[in-house]
């Protein structure tokens, strides 16, 4: 005994020695480098609030983005990984903690007492024998060098990175909503613009019909001028086809049937006005962006994870210990036949062949591709606010000038008509202005929703309200 004694004195300092031959690598996370502004950046302070950028004054954006909050599935299934991160963080902490199990048995053993010689043969040991036992055993891994708590970091980490995805399918969600809304008023303002065109080219084909009565103009005005007003109606009619997609994608979105979908569309709505854009900072993306908040979170379980595979190579220290009960008669289970055991151990890697190295190895890349897919998701959250604001840039100018194109071009179509009813201009020259300003109607219609539009991209590039009620 003397000499297994010494040997294991001796073996223990190669097996402490074998911990620190592959130390942990240290990886460098270096903080992105961002640039001081946005080049299409309103100046500070003239730009309205972030919420601004979106239809809150729709009644139907409230309605149905209230209902996807509520029972949407895209966004159930992301709650759900929410309380798989937290399941497993509770289950990593409930791992540090001491472990308590009871068990109870009946046992019955069969033997060859010739094995035990003149004792057995003299009947001195039974042949066969029935013990009864009830135990409660505990253990507990003290975590002296703290793997188990690196575990539970990164199961912590896990449940932010979650959140962050879970709120980032949020955004995602009441954009695609918002547009979707946004496209839909932008139908009614092209309905209406359509409208107006087609009331004006049966007012100028009455008009046509009156002439050619008094036999002033030919007949061939009247029927040019009814082919303009059955134009309108086929242009009208084609919105139909981009109603119904709408309406699926809504579907889609909110889990609500068409029928409640298009009862919440049919709500009365103000005018399209794209607000101001608000200012933001580069700095602000990594506090705001559900991306690289979730992949920030994701960096840090990797930190985690790699400190929890360099402790792999510490011994681990434990306790356990078991109380019970054992009796070969039932009716002397609970007289004097308590029975107990209390143990502790240390074990660690003396000679593994490499596989705690090769775990350090693995967790070490997996660090580096966390934080390159950290710098990722930064960078697309720079270039991603770029393009939005350059978006609205462009969105706002194409706006204006189609707006005043269209001013100019109804004014224009007015002031034919006048001349044609005073004689002083051809039905030809009435048309062509008629034509050109029907389509500038819709035209200004559908410029004012890409820049209500832009907006809704840009809210959710600068990463929409990360308060906001749901």
């Amino acid at each position: 005994m003397r000499r297994l004694s010494r040997a294991g004195a001796a073996l223990l300092p190669l097996a402490l020695a074998a911990c620190v031959m592959h130390p942990a690598p240290k990886i460098a996370t270096p903080t992105p480098d961002l640039p001081k502004a946005f080049f299409h950046s309103p100046q500070a302070g003239t730009g309205a609030a972030l919420a601004a950028l979106m239809p809150e004054g729709d009644p139907a954006y409230a309605t149905l983005s209230q209902a996807a909050l509520s029972g949407g599935p895209s966004l159930a299934e992301a709650l759900a990984r929410i309380d798989t991160a937290r399941a497993g963080a509770r289950g990593a902490g409930a791992a540090r903690l001491p472990n308590l199990a009871a068990d109870a048995g009946v046992t019955r053993t069969r033997i060859n007492p010739a094995q035990f010689g003149q004792a057995g043969q003299q009947g001195f040991i039974p042949r066969e024998q029935t013990s009864y036992g009830a135990n409660i055993n505990a253990s507990w891994d003290l975590d002296i060098f703290g793997r188990l708590k690196a575990q539970e970091r990164a199961a912590l980490a896990r449940i932010d990175a979650a959140t962050a995805q879970a709120q980032g399918v949020r955004l995602a969600l009441l954009a695609e909503i918002a547009a979707s809304i946004t496209d839909w008023r932008v139908l009614d303002a092209r309905a209406a613009a359509i409208e107006a065109d087609a009331a004006a080219a049966r007012q100028l084909a009455g008009l046509a019909k009156v002439r050619e009565d008094a036999g002033i103009a030919p007949g061939f005005d009247r029927v040019r001028a009814e082919a303009n007003a059955s134009a309108s109606a086929t242009r009208l009619a084609t919105l139909d086809s981009e109603r119904a997609r709408l309406t699926g994608r809504l579907v889609t979105l909110t889990g609500q049937d068409a029928a409640t979908v298009r009862a919440a569309l049919a709500s009365s709505a103000p005018a399209l006005a794209p607000a101001p854009a608000p200012a933001a900072l580069p700095s602000d993306l990594v506090a705001n962006r559900p991306d690289v908040a979730a992949a920030a979170a994701n960096l840090a379980a990797s930190d985690a994870n790699l400190a929890a595979a360099a402790r792999a190579r510490f011994p681990r220290i434990t306790l356990s210990g078991v109380i019970g009960l054992l009796a070969f008669d039932p009716g002397a289970l609970f007289d004097d036949s308590v029975v107990g055991t209390l143990a502790g151990g240390i074990a660690g890697p003396l000679l593994d062949f490499g596989r705690v190295a090769a775990q350090i190895d693995a967790a070490a890349a997996d660090k580096r591709a966390a934080f390159a897919a950290y710098r990722g998701a930064v960078y697309q959250a720079l270039g991603d606010a770029e393009a939005a604001y350059g978006l609205v840039t462009a969105a706002d100018a194409e706006a204006r000038l189609a707006v005043t194109q269209r001013d100019q071009l109804t004014r224009a179509a007015a002031i034919a008509e006048t001349r044609y009813r005073a004689g002083l201009a051809s039905f030809l020259d009435v048309l062509e202005a008629r034509r050109a300003a029907d389509s500038s109607g819709e035209n200004a219609a559908a410029a004012l929703g890409r820049a209500a539009r832009a907006r809704i991209v840009l809210w959710q590039a600068l990463g929409g309200e990360v308060n906001a009620a749901d």
